[in-house]
Protein backbone atom coordinates (compact mmCIF):
# COMPACT_ATOMS: atom_id res chain seq x y z
CA UNK A 1 0.00 0.00 0.00
CA UNK A 2 3.28 2.24 0.45
CA UNK A 3 3.86 1.88 -3.10
CA UNK A 4 0.42 2.84 -3.93
CA UNK A 5 0.58 5.72 -1.93
CA UNK A 6 3.42 7.45 -3.50
CA UNK A 7 2.40 6.57 -6.72
CA UNK A 8 -1.50 8.73 -5.71
CA UNK A 9 0.79 11.36 -4.35
CA UNK A 10 2.33 11.59 -8.74
CA UNK A 11 -1.19 10.89 -9.54
CA UNK A 12 -2.79 13.78 -7.98
CA UNK A 13 -0.08 16.26 -8.81
CA UNK A 14 -0.19 15.29 -12.54
CA UNK A 15 -4.26 15.53 -12.72
CA UNK A 16 -5.04 19.05 -11.55
CA UNK A 17 -7.88 19.09 -14.14
CA UNK A 18 -9.62 16.36 -11.95
CA UNK A 19 -8.37 17.68 -9.04
CA UNK A 20 -10.51 21.18 -9.63
CA UNK A 21 -13.27 19.30 -10.50
CA UNK A 22 -13.22 16.95 -7.45
CA UNK A 23 -13.45 20.63 -5.96
CA UNK A 24 -16.69 21.35 -7.01
CA UNK A 25 -18.50 18.56 -6.54
CA UNK A 26 -21.40 19.75 -3.62
CA UNK A 27 -22.27 17.73 -0.60
CA UNK A 28 -23.66 14.37 -1.35
CA UNK A 29 -25.35 13.14 1.74
CA UNK A 30 -27.87 10.93 0.95
CA UNK A 31 -26.24 9.71 -2.70
CA UNK A 32 -25.50 5.98 -2.96
CA UNK A 33 -23.49 5.44 -5.91
CA UNK A 34 -22.82 1.84 -7.55
CA UNK A 35 -20.36 1.48 -9.91
CA UNK A 36 -18.59 -0.62 -12.43
CA UNK A 37 -15.50 0.78 -13.69
CA UNK A 38 -11.79 -0.01 -14.23
CA UNK A 39 -10.81 0.07 -10.49
CA UNK A 40 -6.95 1.25 -11.49
CA UNK A 41 -5.32 3.66 -9.73
CA UNK A 42 -6.40 6.78 -11.80
CA UNK A 43 -9.77 5.84 -10.70
CA UNK A 44 -8.69 6.53 -6.51
CA UNK A 45 -9.13 10.57 -7.10
CA UNK A 46 -12.18 10.59 -7.86
CA UNK A 47 -13.96 7.86 -6.06
CA UNK A 48 -11.91 9.08 -3.03
CA UNK A 49 -13.71 12.91 -4.03
CA UNK A 50 -17.20 11.69 -4.38
CA UNK A 51 -16.81 9.88 -0.89
CA UNK A 52 -15.27 13.16 0.76
CA UNK A 53 -18.49 14.66 -0.26
CA UNK A 54 -20.79 12.61 1.38
CA UNK A 55 -21.62 9.88 -0.52
CA UNK A 56 -21.87 5.97 -0.37
CA UNK A 57 -20.03 3.88 -3.06
CA UNK A 58 -20.51 0.42 -4.03
CA UNK A 59 -17.72 -0.91 -6.24
CA UNK A 60 -17.86 -3.25 -8.61
CA UNK A 61 -15.07 -4.31 -11.77
CA UNK A 62 -16.64 -3.40 -15.45
CA UNK A 63 -13.48 -5.98 -16.78
CA UNK A 64 -11.74 -7.92 -14.11
CA UNK A 65 -8.45 -8.35 -16.15
CA UNK A 66 -7.99 -4.31 -15.45
CA UNK A 67 -8.95 -4.24 -11.55
CA UNK A 68 -6.43 -3.60 -9.41
CA UNK A 69 -6.50 -5.52 -6.09
CA UNK A 70 -4.57 -2.76 -4.56
CA UNK A 71 -6.94 -0.21 -5.53
CA UNK A 72 -9.97 -2.03 -3.88
CA UNK A 73 -8.53 -2.28 -0.99
CA UNK A 74 -7.89 1.19 -0.76
CA UNK A 75 -10.88 2.18 -1.86
CA UNK A 76 -12.28 0.05 0.89
CA UNK A 77 -10.65 1.50 3.76
CA UNK A 78 -11.44 4.81 2.52
CA UNK A 79 -15.06 3.61 3.02
CA UNK A 80 -16.32 1.89 -0.52
CA UNK A 81 -17.90 -1.28 -0.08
CA UNK A 82 -16.30 -3.60 -2.78
CA UNK A 83 -16.80 -6.77 -4.71
CA UNK A 84 -14.63 -6.89 -6.71
CA UNK A 85 -11.14 -8.48 -7.32
CA UNK A 86 -8.55 -8.86 -10.22
CA UNK A 87 -9.51 -11.97 -12.55
CA UNK A 88 -12.64 -12.77 -10.53
CA UNK A 89 -14.65 -15.10 -12.41
CA UNK A 90 -17.67 -14.41 -14.48
CA UNK A 91 -20.22 -15.96 -11.80
CA UNK A 92 -18.50 -13.61 -9.21
CA UNK A 93 -18.59 -10.79 -11.54
CA UNK A 94 -22.23 -11.55 -12.31
CA UNK A 95 -22.75 -11.71 -8.36
CA UNK A 96 -21.21 -8.78 -7.71
CA UNK A 97 -23.78 -6.72 -9.89
CA UNK A 98 -26.71 -8.87 -7.66
CA UNK A 99 -25.04 -7.00 -4.59
CA UNK A 100 -24.76 -3.92 -6.15
CA UNK A 101 -28.84 -4.06 -6.91
CA UNK A 102 -29.40 -5.47 -3.16
CA UNK A 103 -27.42 -2.53 -1.97
CA UNK A 104 -30.37 0.05 -3.36
CA UNK A 105 -28.73 2.30 -5.22
CA UNK A 106 -29.85 6.12 -5.82
CA UNK A 107 -27.29 6.60 -8.84
CA UNK A 108 -25.18 4.95 -11.16
CA UNK A 109 -21.75 5.30 -12.64
CA UNK A 110 -20.85 2.58 -15.65
CA UNK A 111 -18.38 1.69 -18.14
CA UNK A 112 -20.26 -1.05 -19.81
CA UNK A 113 -23.92 -1.04 -18.74
CA UNK A 114 -23.99 -4.31 -16.96
CA UNK A 115 -25.66 -3.13 -13.78
CA UNK A 116 -28.27 -0.80 -16.00
CA UNK A 117 -28.87 -4.30 -18.23
CA UNK A 118 -29.48 -6.12 -15.19
CA UNK A 119 -31.96 -3.37 -13.80
CA UNK A 120 -33.66 -3.39 -17.18
CA UNK A 121 -34.35 -7.18 -16.89
CA UNK A 122 -35.64 -6.88 -12.68
CA UNK A 123 -39.36 -6.41 -12.10
CA UNK A 124 -38.69 -5.07 -8.58
CA UNK A 125 -35.53 -2.99 -9.10
CA UNK A 126 -34.54 -0.37 -6.70
CA UNK A 127 -35.49 2.78 -7.77
CA UNK A 128 -32.53 4.66 -9.60
CA UNK A 129 -32.39 8.18 -10.01
CA UNK A 130 -30.16 8.47 -13.14
CA UNK A 131 -27.09 6.95 -14.35
CA UNK A 132 -24.03 7.83 -16.18
CA UNK A 133 -22.20 5.62 -18.88
CA UNK A 134 -19.00 6.15 -20.05
CA UNK A 135 -18.27 3.74 -22.83
CA UNK A 136 -19.36 2.84 -26.29
CA UNK A 137 -19.82 -0.52 -26.02
CA UNK A 138 -22.08 0.43 -22.69
CA UNK A 139 -24.07 2.97 -24.87
CA UNK A 140 -24.35 0.31 -27.99
CA UNK A 141 -25.66 -2.20 -25.28
CA UNK A 142 -28.07 0.74 -23.87
CA UNK A 143 -29.34 1.30 -27.29
CA UNK A 144 -30.22 -2.53 -27.75
CA UNK A 145 -32.24 -2.28 -24.59
CA UNK A 146 -34.05 0.52 -25.74
CA UNK A 147 -35.02 -1.10 -29.44
CA UNK A 148 -36.19 -4.11 -27.32
CA UNK A 149 -38.66 -2.24 -25.31
CA UNK A 150 -36.84 -3.10 -22.57
CA UNK A 151 -34.46 0.29 -20.89
CA UNK A 152 -34.10 1.14 -17.43
CA UNK A 153 -36.91 2.87 -15.51
CA UNK A 154 -34.23 6.09 -15.32
CA UNK A 155 -32.47 8.34 -17.47
CA UNK A 156 -28.88 7.62 -18.13
CA UNK A 157 -26.30 10.22 -19.59
CA UNK A 158 -24.08 9.57 -22.64
CA UNK A 159 -20.51 10.65 -21.27
CA UNK A 160 -18.74 8.61 -24.22
CA UNK A 161 -20.10 11.12 -26.90
CA UNK A 162 -18.93 13.86 -25.10
CA UNK A 163 -16.13 15.35 -27.61
CA UNK A 164 -13.64 15.78 -25.28
CA UNK A 165 -13.86 12.45 -24.48
CA UNK A 166 -14.66 10.72 -27.51
CA UNK A 167 -12.55 13.35 -29.66
CA UNK A 168 -9.51 12.52 -27.26
CA UNK A 169 -9.35 9.68 -25.39
CA UNK A 170 -11.06 7.09 -27.79
CA UNK A 171 -9.16 9.28 -30.80
CA UNK A 172 -5.83 9.84 -29.77
CA UNK A 173 -5.16 8.37 -26.32
CA UNK A 174 -6.24 4.56 -26.48
CA UNK A 175 -3.78 3.63 -29.19
CA UNK A 176 -0.98 5.14 -27.42
CA UNK A 177 -0.84 3.81 -24.65
CA UNK A 178 -1.82 0.25 -26.05
CA UNK A 179 1.13 0.05 -28.61
CA UNK A 180 3.35 1.41 -25.84
CA UNK A 181 2.03 -1.71 -23.44
CA UNK A 182 2.87 -3.74 -26.64
CA UNK A 183 6.03 -2.26 -27.07
CA UNK A 184 7.01 -2.57 -23.50
CA UNK A 185 5.68 -5.86 -22.66
CA UNK A 186 6.96 -7.21 -25.68
CA UNK A 187 10.26 -5.91 -26.22
CA UNK A 188 9.09 -5.35 -30.03
CA UNK A 189 8.70 -2.03 -31.88
CA UNK A 190 6.60 -1.96 -35.35
CA UNK A 191 8.97 -1.81 -37.92
CA UNK A 192 8.89 -4.12 -40.10
CA UNK A 193 5.67 -5.79 -38.83
CA UNK A 194 2.40 -5.91 -41.56
CA UNK A 195 0.00 -4.58 -38.82
CA UNK A 196 -4.21 -5.07 -39.55
CA UNK A 197 -6.92 -2.91 -37.34
CA UNK A 198 -9.99 -4.37 -36.89
CA UNK A 199 -12.54 -1.46 -36.88
CA UNK A 200 -12.47 2.11 -37.80
CA UNK A 201 -14.46 3.44 -35.24
CA UNK A 202 -12.41 6.06 -33.50
CA UNK A 203 -10.80 3.86 -31.21
CA UNK A 204 -9.80 2.29 -34.26
CA UNK A 205 -8.41 5.20 -36.30
CA UNK A 206 -5.80 6.30 -33.31
CA UNK A 207 -4.76 2.56 -33.40
CA UNK A 208 -3.90 2.98 -36.41
CA UNK A 209 -2.62 5.96 -37.39
CA UNK A 210 -0.43 5.44 -34.07
CA UNK A 211 0.75 1.93 -35.35
CA UNK A 212 1.83 3.64 -38.79
CA UNK A 213 3.25 6.28 -37.03
CA UNK A 214 5.34 3.75 -34.75
CA UNK A 215 7.14 2.52 -38.78
CA UNK A 216 4.27 -0.49 -38.72
CA UNK A 217 2.74 -1.05 -42.39
CA UNK A 218 -0.82 -1.14 -41.72
CA UNK A 219 -4.38 -2.51 -43.03
CA UNK A 220 -7.79 -1.83 -41.66
CA UNK A 221 -10.99 -4.51 -42.33
CA UNK A 222 -14.25 -2.46 -41.74
CA UNK A 223 -17.32 -4.11 -42.45
CA UNK A 224 -19.02 -0.38 -42.68
CA UNK A 225 -18.63 1.09 -46.13
CA UNK A 226 -18.58 4.34 -44.76
CA UNK A 227 -15.67 3.60 -42.13
CA UNK A 228 -14.05 1.46 -44.83
CA UNK A 229 -13.99 5.05 -47.54
CA UNK A 230 -12.31 6.76 -44.39
CA UNK A 231 -9.63 4.56 -43.93
CA UNK A 232 -8.82 4.47 -47.31
CA UNK A 233 -8.93 8.42 -47.70
CA UNK A 234 -6.78 8.23 -44.42
CA UNK A 235 -4.13 6.33 -46.56
CA UNK A 236 -4.42 2.77 -45.46
CA UNK A 237 -5.65 -0.74 -47.48
CA UNK A 238 -8.71 -1.88 -46.64
CA UNK A 239 -8.79 -5.64 -47.55
CA UNK A 240 -11.14 -8.20 -46.81
CA UNK A 241 -10.85 -9.45 -43.22
CA UNK A 242 -10.80 -13.34 -44.19
CA UNK A 243 -8.02 -11.84 -46.83
CA UNK A 244 -5.89 -9.89 -44.14
CA UNK A 245 -5.31 -12.63 -41.49
CA UNK A 246 -3.27 -14.40 -44.09
CA UNK A 247 -1.04 -11.31 -44.10
CA UNK A 248 -0.69 -9.74 -40.79
CA UNK A 249 2.42 -9.75 -38.24
CA UNK A 250 -0.24 -8.11 -35.08
CA UNK A 251 -3.97 -7.83 -35.38
CA UNK A 252 -5.59 -5.70 -33.27
CA UNK A 253 -9.28 -5.52 -32.52
CA UNK A 254 -11.32 -2.45 -32.03
CA UNK A 255 -14.79 -3.39 -32.85
CA UNK A 256 -16.58 -3.92 -29.58
CA UNK A 257 -18.22 -6.68 -31.17
CA UNK A 258 -18.27 -10.47 -29.82
CA UNK A 259 -15.36 -13.00 -31.75
CA UNK A 260 -14.45 -10.50 -34.55
CA UNK A 261 -11.66 -13.17 -34.67
CA UNK A 262 -13.14 -16.28 -34.54
CA UNK A 263 -11.67 -20.01 -34.61
CA UNK A 264 -11.88 -20.21 -38.23
CA UNK A 265 -9.60 -17.52 -38.76
CA UNK A 266 -7.02 -19.41 -36.33
CA UNK A 267 -5.96 -21.61 -38.89
CA UNK A 268 -4.94 -18.84 -41.69
CA UNK A 269 -2.96 -16.80 -39.64
CA UNK A 270 1.06 -16.89 -40.46
CA UNK A 271 3.71 -18.46 -38.12
CA UNK A 272 4.65 -16.01 -34.91
CA UNK A 273 1.10 -13.23 -35.63
CA UNK A 274 0.59 -11.79 -32.11
CA UNK A 275 -3.59 -10.62 -31.46
CA UNK A 276 -5.03 -8.18 -29.15
CA UNK A 277 -7.52 -6.18 -28.13
CA UNK A 278 -8.36 -2.93 -26.90
CA UNK A 279 -12.00 -3.10 -27.18
CA UNK A 280 -13.64 -2.52 -23.73
CA UNK A 281 -14.51 -6.62 -23.04
CA UNK A 282 -12.42 -9.04 -23.30
CA UNK A 283 -14.40 -11.54 -26.20
CA UNK A 284 -13.60 -9.47 -29.38
CA UNK A 285 -11.20 -12.82 -29.87
CA UNK A 286 -12.77 -16.08 -29.28
CA UNK A 287 -9.64 -16.95 -26.91
CA UNK A 288 -11.33 -20.11 -25.83
CA UNK A 289 -11.06 -21.32 -29.03
CA UNK A 290 -7.05 -20.74 -29.26
CA UNK A 291 -6.69 -24.13 -27.26
CA UNK A 292 -3.84 -24.79 -24.30
CA UNK A 293 -1.72 -21.61 -23.81
CA UNK A 294 1.33 -21.40 -22.26
CA UNK A 295 2.87 -17.98 -20.83
CA UNK A 296 6.56 -16.97 -22.83
CA UNK A 297 6.73 -13.54 -21.21
CA UNK A 298 4.15 -12.07 -18.71
CA UNK A 299 1.37 -10.94 -20.50
CA UNK A 300 2.32 -13.03 -23.73
CA UNK A 301 0.79 -16.61 -24.08
CA UNK A 302 1.77 -18.68 -27.30
CA UNK A 303 -1.14 -21.08 -28.68
CA UNK A 304 -0.94 -23.60 -31.40
CA UNK A 305 -3.12 -23.45 -34.31
CA UNK A 306 -2.07 -25.31 -37.77
CA UNK A 307 1.24 -25.96 -36.85
CA UNK A 308 1.96 -22.68 -36.44
CA UNK A 309 2.44 -20.54 -33.58
CA UNK A 310 0.07 -17.93 -32.12
CA UNK A 311 0.93 -14.95 -30.21
CA UNK A 312 -2.29 -13.63 -27.54
CA UNK A 313 -1.43 -10.10 -25.83
CA UNK A 314 -2.65 -9.25 -22.40
CA UNK A 315 -5.19 -12.74 -22.44
CA UNK A 316 -7.23 -10.74 -25.13
CA UNK A 317 -8.39 -8.54 -22.73
CA UNK A 318 -7.74 -4.71 -22.69
CA UNK A 319 -4.53 -4.18 -24.01
CA UNK A 320 -3.52 -0.64 -22.56
CA UNK A 321 -4.95 -1.16 -19.54
CA UNK A 322 -4.32 -4.83 -18.26
CA UNK A 323 -0.70 -4.86 -19.48
CA UNK A 324 0.27 -1.47 -19.34
CA UNK A 325 -0.97 1.52 -17.17
CA UNK A 326 -3.51 2.80 -19.88
CA UNK A 327 -3.33 6.57 -20.94
CA UNK A 328 -0.82 8.91 -19.47
CA UNK A 329 -2.07 11.13 -16.34
CA UNK A 330 -1.74 14.49 -18.62
CA UNK A 331 -4.16 13.17 -20.90
CA UNK A 332 -6.72 11.32 -18.79
CA UNK A 333 -6.85 14.11 -16.49
CA UNK A 334 -8.92 15.75 -19.66
CA UNK A 335 -11.34 12.49 -19.54
CA UNK A 336 -11.38 11.81 -15.66
CA UNK A 337 -12.15 15.57 -14.90
CA UNK A 338 -14.89 15.28 -17.67
CA UNK A 339 -16.45 12.54 -16.44
CA UNK A 340 -16.73 14.37 -12.78
CA UNK A 341 -17.98 17.15 -14.44
CA UNK A 342 -20.93 14.59 -15.89
CA UNK A 343 -21.40 12.64 -12.62
CA UNK A 344 -21.82 16.07 -10.86
CA UNK A 345 -25.00 16.46 -13.09
CA UNK A 346 -25.45 13.03 -12.82
CA UNK A 347 -26.12 13.90 -9.07
CA UNK A 348 -28.45 17.00 -9.81
CA UNK A 349 -31.72 17.84 -9.76
CA UNK A 350 -32.21 18.80 -13.54
CA UNK A 351 -31.36 15.28 -13.94
CA UNK A 352 -33.29 13.91 -11.74
CA UNK A 353 -36.23 15.30 -13.42
CA UNK A 354 -35.36 13.56 -16.93
CA UNK A 355 -37.40 11.03 -18.45
CA UNK A 356 -36.35 7.50 -18.66
CA UNK A 357 -34.19 6.91 -21.54
CA UNK A 358 -30.35 7.49 -23.04
CA UNK A 359 -29.90 11.20 -23.37
CA UNK A 360 -26.87 13.11 -24.36
CA UNK A 361 -24.50 14.93 -21.50
CA UNK A 362 -25.61 18.39 -21.61
CA UNK A 363 -22.94 20.86 -23.18
CA UNK A 364 -23.14 23.33 -20.26
CA UNK A 365 -21.82 20.04 -17.84
CA UNK A 366 -19.04 19.58 -19.30
CA UNK A 367 -17.59 22.40 -21.05
CA UNK A 368 -15.47 24.68 -18.28
CA UNK A 369 -13.39 21.36 -18.77
CA UNK A 370 -12.59 22.01 -22.20
CA UNK A 371 -11.71 25.24 -21.49
CA UNK A 372 -9.20 24.88 -18.26
CA UNK A 373 -7.87 22.73 -20.18
CA UNK A 374 -7.14 25.13 -23.12
CA UNK A 375 -5.43 27.73 -20.40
Amino acid sequence: MAELDARLGWIARNMPLTRRQADALPRLSGVRLACSVHLEPKMVVAMEAIMDRGAAVFLTACNPATTRNEVVERLASHGARAHAWKDMAAGDAADAVRQAIGWKPTHLYEMGANISAALAAEPSAPKVTAAMEATGSGISRLRGLEQAGSFPRYPIFDCDDVPIKEGLHNRYLVGQSAWQAFTERTELSLHRKRVLVVGYGLVGQGVALTARSLGGTVSVAERDPARALFARYDGFPTPDLEAAVRESDVICTATGARHVLAARHFPLLPDGCFLLNVGHTGDEIEVEALGPRHVVVPFVEEAKANERTIYLFAGGSMANLTAGQGDTLNSFDITMAAMLAGLRYTFSSEAAGCAPGLHPLPRAAWEEVARQALQ
